[in-house]
């Protein structure tokens, strides 16, 4: 049901600290006419931990219209509370989005059954479910056990993979017809070889078309293209995570004139020499 490239959108900030939906509607559109499939809001990428409830709601409402169906949506509405995950799972439901992502539970730690009846208690809402693995940012891994129980379930029909662990492709293979997706961008293309469909991708915010591009070629077994292209791409895919994502973006994002690099706290700026680094790589794709 999703395979290609889904952007990781970030959420821009006016100079006062307000979401600014003229920029976000703006990287909507760069998005979906330079190729991507689909589009990831409120994620990680999107700073979800900062965003207001009505926040969150609106950033997914709007992304969807402007979208207007030209590329799928899938919305971020995981929670460590399983009411508040059903309860961003069921507005996007309402407002069209075609799927949703559900993070583990980042800060209270449930146990291996109680990830089951979480992830088990959002999917039966109905709307398709992609898992998201990412134990470096949450407490608890997903274990291959249990990705492969809750697959069972018709509406959980895919996993962000981003364990670091290209091997878990070939394991959810073995045992399930669950479609994964790469949760990191340096790890796209050897995922894509053993199986995975395509990716989550924060590097696709700075360089859409390549990325696409990317997956695309490994989609459609043009290895050779998808390999220059990986190549390419990899100081950039390193870059953007200098610092903590998403600040390396957003400001990639500011250097290119796409909109006001402006964050939430805890997050803040880079230090000048990181920027540097990054401007440089972005010199060197041609991006500035």
């Amino acid at each position: 049901m999703f395979k290609g490239t889904y952007t990781a959108i970030v959420t821009p900030f006016t100079s006062g600290g307000e979401v600014d939906y003229d920029a976000l509607g703006r990287l909507v559109d760069a998005q979906i006419e330079e190729g991507v499939d689909g589009l990831v809001p409120v994620g990680t990428t999107g700073e979800s931990p900062t965003l207001s409830m009505e926040e969150h709601h609106k950033v997914i409402e709007q992304v969807i219209e402007r979208a207007a169906k030209r590329v799928k949506i899938i919305a971020g509405t995981g929670a460590n509370a399983t009411a508040e995950a059903l309860a961003l799972t069921a507005h996007a439901k309402e407002a069209g989005a075609d799927g949703c992502l559900q993070v583990t539970p980042y800060y209270n730690k449930p146990s291996q059954a109680g990830l089951i009846r979480h992830f088990t208690a959002v999917a039966d809402l109905d709307l398709p479910v992609v898992l998201y693995n990412i134990p470096g940012r949450t407490s608890r891994a997903l274990t291959l056990e249990t990705v492969i129980e809750l697959a069972q379930h018709p509406s959980i029909v895919a996993i962000k993979e981003a364990a670091g662990d290209v091997d878990r492709v070939s394991q959810y293979a073995q045992a399930s017809d669950i479609a994964v997706l790469s949760g990191d961008d340096g790890l796209t293309l050897p995922m894509m070889v053993v199986g995975a469909v395509g990716v989550i991708s924060v590097a696709a915010n700075v360089a859409p078309a390549k990325v696409a591009g990317m997956v695309r070629a490994a989609l459609e077994g043009r290895w050779d293209e998808a390999r220059a292209l990986h190549r390419e791409l990899y100081p950039l895919f390193t870059d953007l995570f200098i610092d903590t994502n998403p600040v390396p973006v957003k400001a990639a994002l500011a250097m290119m004139g796409r909109m006001e690099e402006v964050y939430r706290l805890p997050l803040c700026t880079m230090t000048d020499a990181q920027k540097e680094k990054l401007r440089g790589t972005l010199n060197a794709l041609g991006l500035m």
